[in-house]
């Protein structure tokens, strides 16, 4: 199912209400100090509302069949609110490493339940070195009888790792790395919350010994899905990018027109205008490269993976500039703890480093273009 360009605008507008209410500064900074670190019955109203969580799932899991365009709608809106709740988790790396494996009964058995609101989720593949390759994984799965396993290791930087109800394990068997489902109060599986530069967005430490867990997907296949599942969140994420960049370029220009210095507003003196006119030329970069992978995304195009790498180096980029520009256009206000400046740039760095960093996400870009 594809939106024309006016239900994206109805898309937007309706999203863009929606987190206006519900996630503004005050929400997000007592969210930041609590735990869990996103409001339940926020997450509900997003789900029956406005049925977010199922927006990009196929019809047949009970989903709305959107695509990716639609959902970086989404993601650029919420990005722009730095909205504290489990979708990016929930949608962008558990359902879509789900759909990536091709396991019909998994698919059929979990992702109704995330569809609708009522199952959160995350995919935990990064250890103690942060590396989101699988060929880098050390945890091991060995088969329990009766068709089941255990998993045993560790794993960090798990987004929503201390409440997500299903956790989506990569872990390592004799035929490589195996993507496995475990629930969250499965016997041996104990996860503390990491504390992280970005509040914003809740991290956990999970210990696995010998975790009852269930295959998804076929045995050693979990290098191709993650390949997938990369490809997919890393355009979802240059969408937030984009987003959190156009909401620092907005508060920019807002404060240079209304902050006046020797009598004249700041915006008018020459260094300001560079700044925001280079803040502006990278949202739009970012923005124009973030929706058109998720264009060719829906498309099935084979020019996806490299669109995919290519969005997520420029938004990353982006992002970071418009953050740091933005403290530099408030001045001595932006640097303090009161000023929401700082929140973004938080979230930026932590974005900017969330699959590995400038030198993984460049290497692989390299790899797509086959070089």
């Amino acid at each position: 199912m594809t939106a024309d360009e006016s239900e994206l605008r109805e898309l937007r507008a309706a999203v863009r209400e929606f987190l206006e209410a519900k996630s503004p500064e005050e929400a997000v900074r007592k969210l930041m100090e609590s735990e869990p670190r996103f409001d339940p019955a926020v997450w509900s109203q997003a789900a029956d509302q406005l049925r977010l969580p199922g927006l990009a799932i196929p019809e047949e899991y009970g989903g709305d069949g959107f695509g990716r365009v639609e959902l970086g709608v989404v993601l650029e809106e919420m990005g722009r609110a730095l909205f504290c709740a489990p979708f990016f988790a929930t949608v962008l790396l558990a359902a879509q490493a789900l759909l990536a494996s091709g396991d019909k009964e998994a698919c059929a058995r979990l992702l109704p339940g995330i569809a609708a609101g009522r199952t959160t989720a995350t995919l935990a593949v990064a250890e103690d070195h942060g590396s989101w390759d699988p060929a880098m994984v050390s945890a091991r799965a060995v088969p329990d009888g009766d068709a089941g396993w255990t998993v045993r290791g560790r794993k960090c930087f798990v987004i929503d790792g201390t409440t997500a109800d299903l956790i989506l394990v990569v872990a390592r068997t004799v035929a490589g790395p195996t993507l496995f489902a475990v629930e969250r109060d499965a016997a041996g599986l104990a996860a503390e919350p990491m504390e992280t530069l970005d509040a914003t967005r809740a991290m956990a430490r999970l210990t696995l010994d010998a975790v009852p867990a269930t295959l998804v997907g076929a045995e050693g296949a979990g290098g191709r899905i993650m390949a997938k599942v990369l490809d997919i969140a890393s355009v979802g994420l240059a969408a937030e990018q984009a987003g959190g960049a156009r909401r620092c370029l907005e508060t920019s220009a807002e404060y240079a027109r209304a902050r006046h210095q020797f009598g004249r507003p700041i915006g008018s003196f020459q260094a300001v205008k560079h700044k925001c006119a280079d803040m502006l030329v990278q949202v739009e970069l970012a923005e124009a490269a973030s929706r058109e992978a998720a264009r060719l995304a829906d498309e099935g195009s084979l020019d996806f993976p490299v669109a995919a790498a290519v969005a997520h180096a420029c938004c990353s980029r982006a992002y970071m500039i418009a953050a740091m520009e933005n403290i530099q256009v408030h001045g001595g206000i932006g640097f303090t703890w009161e000023h929401p400046a700082h929140l973004y740039f938080r979230r930026a760095k932590s974005s900017q480093l969330l699959f590995g960093g400038p030198a993984v996400y460049h290497e692989r870009l390299l790899d797509r273009l086959g070089i």
